[in-house]
């Protein structure tokens, strides 16, 4: 597997991969998630391809005291090949490199596989709650 930045060629096969693997939600217009990551450290939105086909992707935030992973997915055909490892070995990487002393995540609590996925990277569940406020609407609002 090759590891590159996003380009913007990258568009429409993101999207269906992120569809393909169940990440979108109808409140989350990817292509709107997508052009804003483009506006902020672009370099830290990478892909996965083999001979060519992108069958993997990665979002890396950093804000400047923690690192953010979003839409981490890898193409079902491609599962249990340790690609989701290398990516996550390349964020830790990235953001040692530009300072940033942990990495956050979250994960729905119903994905019971990518959380058992994530604790066997050395993740632990932090005892915290997460909230939200929606500011823009990218489209119909959560149920």
């Amino acid at each position: 597997m090759e590891i590159r930045c996003f380009a913007p060629g990258d568009e429409e096969a993101v999207v269906r991969l992120w569809e393909d693997c169940g990440l979108t939600r109808p409140w989350n217009d990817p292509r709107k998630d997508i052009a804003r990551k483009l506006g902020e450290h672009p370099e830290l939105f990478l892909v996965g391809t083999v001979d060519g086909v992108l069958m993997a992707s990665i979002m890396i935030g950093y804000e400047g005291h923690r690192g953010w992973i979003n839409y981490l997915a890898v193409a079902p055909a491609f599962r249990k090949q340790s690609i989701g490892r290398r990516l996550m070995q390349e964020a830790e990487q990235r953001l040692t490199a530009l300072g940033c002393p942990k990495l956050s995540l979250m994960v729905r609590s119903s994905n019971a596989g990518v959380v058992a996925f994530y604790e066997a990277l050395g993740y632990r569940q932090d005892d915290v709650v997460a909230l939200g406020k929606r500011l823009i609407e990218d489209g119909p609002a959560a149920a």
